[in-house]
Parts: C-alpha cells; structure tokens; sequence
C-alpha cells in the first residue's frame, strides 16, 4: 500500500473572532451615539474613559471628530488596542480576521480608518501598510456598507 501524507493543519490559514465586548460597554456607547450632536463627541469620550480597552468606543471618537490628525490619533489607539484584543483572543500574528464577524468590525474600521486618516494627512507608507493588512484580515474585501 502507497504511502500518503497526513495533513494535521486545516486548508487556510486560520481564523480569529475577536470576543464581544462587556455588554455595559456596548450599551454605554450606544446611548452615547444617540445623544443629541452637540453632546455625542463628550459622551463618547466618556466611554473611552470608562472602557480605554473597548475598541469600537475608539473608533466611534474618531469618526465624531473633523479633525483629520484627532481621527488619526484615535484610530491608531484602536488599532493598538485591536491588536491587542486580536492576540487575546488567539491571532499569532497571521490568519484571517474576517467582516463576515460583527464582533471584528471595531477593530477592521480602525485599520480602515487609520488608512484613511494617513491618507488624508500625507502618510502613504501607513495608508499602503493599512490597505494591505486589510486584504490579509479578510481577502474578500471591505463591505460596501462600511
């Protein structure tokens, strides 16, 4: 009988889902995106500082801001803070971090919006990196929706 090779790893590289956030977390930042506009950026704040680990309250800072090196700034942090997340959550470095998990969009919108940002004030090394890290987390692309 011919000898034939035993794969003991999976097709593809693998997986990682990042862990929902604390459920206070995610209702805080909720009712702080429903406060009125002129009061939305501190709520949010608010939640930042009550849960510096949470990356969505990150982003959800920076997309409340106009200033493009503010947005930067958060972005970054919830970048750092998704890496940190994603190697909690098992991710050693490569794999696949896909939109198809809602629990991953805090942190695939922080490298999206860290590209964004870095394009926007002239970091096109940062903005190439970004884009593409994000066709490594998940080849199929970015969602429309997003």
């Amino acid at each position: 009988m011919p000898e034939q090779p035993i794969s003991l790893f999976s097709s593809g590289p693998p997986t990682t889902v990042i862990s929902l956030p604390i459920p206070e977390a995610a209702i805080e930042l909720s009712d702080a995106r429903n406060q009125k506009q002129e009061e939305r950026k501190s709520a949010i704040a608010v939640v930042v500082a009550n849960w510096p680990r949470f990356i969505d309250s990150w982003v959800a800072l920076a997309e409340e801001t106009d200033d493009v090196i503010e947005q930067y700034a958060y972005f970054r942090i919830a970048y750092h803070r998704g890496l940190d997340t994603l190697r909690g959550s098992g991710w050693k470095g490569s794999g696949y971090v896909r939109w198809s998990e809602p629990s991953n969009h805090g942190f695939l919108k922080a490298v999206l919006g860290l590209q964004r940002s870095a394009a926007a004030i002239g970091e096109a090394d940062e903005e190439e990196r970004c884009a593409q890290f994000l066709l490594q987390l998940d080849p199929t692309g970015i969602p429309e929706n997003v």
